[in-house]
Parts: structure tokens; sequence; C-alpha cells
């Protein structure tokens, strides 16, 4: 059956990086496509709002540089459309910044973790097994909002995954960065940002097989079925 995912874009990717591999709308409707699902984008991080949770089936919330808790004026705003999308039964999936910010418009905890940057290709420990899929991020949900439940850890994260049943999903890890833009993200923006240890670590593993696509395939069935597996 037809489903049209709205995009929340709470962010841009680096404009050097633009013209190869577009902007988060494109990655998204990159992973999302092989599985039927159409998208169309409001960017939020300029003010640009759907009208009501109706506008599209589903609804997905992208990363961004920005932190949830910061005192930014589409900030508020998305965490009520949210709660909209909750009560109107649209299921949600959110994606790092988008992890974090359904979990704080829900009741959670968000902070910058005192491990610091996580960057690169990184192991989780998801309820269906083991996957690699690429880390960019230094805040992360440090409470999840009751009723949701723990579904993916990895090393100093420990809410990696959560799953709301039947009303959203969401992930910290970034499954719309294949490998190609996952290394020139690293080198556009982690000098003088990211500490050089985790930039040396990032590079050794830039060549991991990522199970990015089982992700994506999570996210596809979560929003038909309201369940990931």
């Amino acid at each position: 059956c037809f489903m049209l995912i709205g995009i929340l874009q709470c962010g841009h990717l680096p404009d050097a990086l633009q013209p190869r591999w577009g902007d988060y709308p494109e990655l998204y409707d990159a992973l999302l496509a092989p599985h039927g699902l159409q998208t169309k984008a409001w960017a939020v991080v300029d003010g640009i709002f759907p009208d009501t949770p109706s506008d599209a089936d589903g609804w997905l919330i992208t990363g961004s540089r920005y932190g949830a808790y910061e005192d930014l004026p589409w900030i508020a705003p998305l965490e009520a459309f949210i709660r909209a999308c909750v009560d109107a039964d649209r299921p949600i999936v959110g994606v790092c910044f988008g992890h974090q910010i359904l979990a704080q418009a829900l009741g959670g905890r968000v902070e910058k973790h005192e491990g610091g940057w996580a960057v690169g290709a990184k192991t989780y420990e998801f309820d269906s097994g083991t996957r690699v899929v690429q880390a960019w991020h230094q805040d992360q949900v440090i409470t999840p909002p009751a009723g949701a439940q723990t579904v993916a850890r990895a090393e100093g994260c420990e809410h990696a995954a959560l799953l709301y049943p039947g009303k959203a999903y969401s992930v910290q890890p970034h499954p719309e960065f294949d490998t190609g833009f996952a290394a020139a993200l690293l080198e556009e923006r982690g000098p003088g940002v990211v500490p050089d240890d985790r930039l040396e670590a990032a590079r050794a593993r830039r060549d991991d097989a990522l199970d990015s696509a089982d992700v994506g395939a999570e996210f596809a069935r979560f929003f038909r079925e309201r369940q990931i597996r």
C-alpha cells in the first residue's frame, strides 16, 4: 500500500558534501525507497512545519548539529508536533537528534555525554542481533520516557535504540550514512571539533561493512506494521 513518510528535517548537511550526496531528505529517501516508501520533507530547522500530523502517513525525525536541550525557536513547536503525532496515532521514527528530541518530547532526559564524542562505525547490540552502524553524536538519551523499551545498547551508549510500542521507534546511530558519506563527513566536520584520538579510531574502521540496510528495513516495517520484527 502507498505510504508517504514526512521527513522532519532538523539540520542541514555540510554545504561541501551536498553536491554529491544531497541533504538529509535525499539520504532518507535512498534508505526508504527500496521499501516502497515515498518521502516529503519539511525543514523544521528553518521554521517550516507541516500543518497537521495527517499531512503524512508516518513521520521521520532527522539528525541535527543542535542539541535537543538548546533554546531554539523551533524546538518547542517540534516537541508539540511530536506529541500531536502520537495523539493522532501516526507512527514516528527518530534518528540521532530525532531519537533524542522524541525522548525529550515524551518526558525523557537528554544530555551531553560525559564520555564525549562517538563517531564512525560502531558496534551496537540490538535485541535482534549485533549491528555495525555509523555514529555521529556527543549527546544521548540519559533517561528514556515512561513506557519506552531499550532495544539496543553500545559501549558508552546505554539507550542506543528505543521502542515505544505501537507508537514510535528511534535509534542513536545513522543508518542513512553510507561508508563514503561517513568518510567525507569525518574529514569535513571532524578536525578541530572531534578529538584526534576519536578521529583516528573512526578512520581505522572506515571500511567496516555496515548493517544500515537492516535498520532501514526495521524503519519500513515499523511504519507499515508498528513493529520492528
